[in-house]
């Protein structure tokens, strides 16, 4: 009995591979049309690859939009972090370029200055409500700094030396409203005409030289510089160029506008004018020779 199940088994299996392969062999037959069989089962295949695969793609896609997405963030920020930079590096350039020029221009002016020391300087500290009076410098008195020394830029005068301390000083400018703040100033000329720098307009942005007397002939354009006879600025530092006359009310003096050599506003780089003592003795006596002869000694 056991035998005849053993055979049995042995011909089922014979049979199934001699089915599989005529199938096998029918499927791969050159034929027009698919049997129904093969068409139904073709059909069910399908539709099951098609309900499953677009859920699948879709979800295959969201998470290739989500990568794509985080990718076009990262490279978002990095290209802001460029930007970022590159106008940081403009920035720098920018300011780079005018120290650049401002000292190169201190170095020029140096070589002009025989008659006294030029200590350069930097702005360290400038108060909003007094813009136009004054601002801190970074050398004072270890730098052999005194009160009333000059302080110029590159372009020209600007103040003097108020008060010191053992590494910085205060320096009131020119258009500081302040009546003492006064500079003995003379109008180049085939005839110089000398008078007073005292006071400034801060909406027509000139200096005011007064005491002109009123038949001097000064002209639009002529340079203004210090005469040296206030016993406290070196004579000859550029103050500005003449803008405008204008007589005073009884006409026996002129006032003149001066528009000034260097600005009050954009002030970075100055130089103190730090003057040796054989200067100011030969000053001192050029004066005193002056007031002989004019009579006054």
């Amino acid at each position: 009995m056991p035998q005849f199940f053993t055979n049995k088994r042995l011909i089922v299996l014979l049979g199934s591979i001699i089915v599989l392969v005529a199938l096998i062999g029918f499927s791969l037959r050159d034929r027009g049309n698919l049997s129904w069989p093969e068409q139904f089962v073709k059909d069910i295949v399908g539709l099951g690859q098609a309900v499953v695969s677009k859920p699948a793609n879709g979800f295959a896609g969201f998470f290739d939009e989500v990568k794509d997405l985080r990718n076009t963030y990262e490279e978002n920020k990095e290209l802001k972090a460029r930007i970022e930079k590159t106008a940081q590096l403009e920035s720098d350039v920018a300011r780079l370029q005018k120290d650049n020029q401002e000292l190169r221009k201190v170095l020029d002016k140096k070589k002009s200055l025989a008659d006294y020391e030029p200590v350069q300087a930097t702005v360290i500290a400038r108060n909003p409500d007094r813009w136009f009076d004054v601002i801190t410098i970074d050398q004072g008195e270890a730098t052999g700094i005194e009160p009333d020394m000059a302080v110029i830029t590159a372009e020209g005068l600007i103040g003097k030396v108020k008060s010191t301390s053992k590494f910085t000083s205060t320096v009131q400018l020119l258009s500081a409203h302040d009546s003492r703040n006064r500079v003995s100033a003379v109008i180049q000329g085939k005839n110089n005409v000398y008078g007073v720098i005292e006071g400034y307009d801060k909406e027509k942005k000139t200096l005011l030289m007064t005491k002109i007397p009123y038949d001097s002939k000064v002209k639009k354009g002529m340079l203004v510089t210090t005469s040296g006879k206030g016993g406290v600025f070196p004579k000859g530092l550029i103050i500005g160029k003449i803008k405008k006359m204008v007589p005073d009310e009884f006409g026996l003096t002129q006032t003149a506008l001066i528009e000034p050599a260097a600005s009050f506003n954009d002030l970075e780089h100055v130089m103190v004018a730090k003057r040796s003592m054989t200067t100011v003795r030969a000053e001192k006596e050029e004066r005193k020779q002056v007031l002989i002869e004019e009579g006054n000694l």
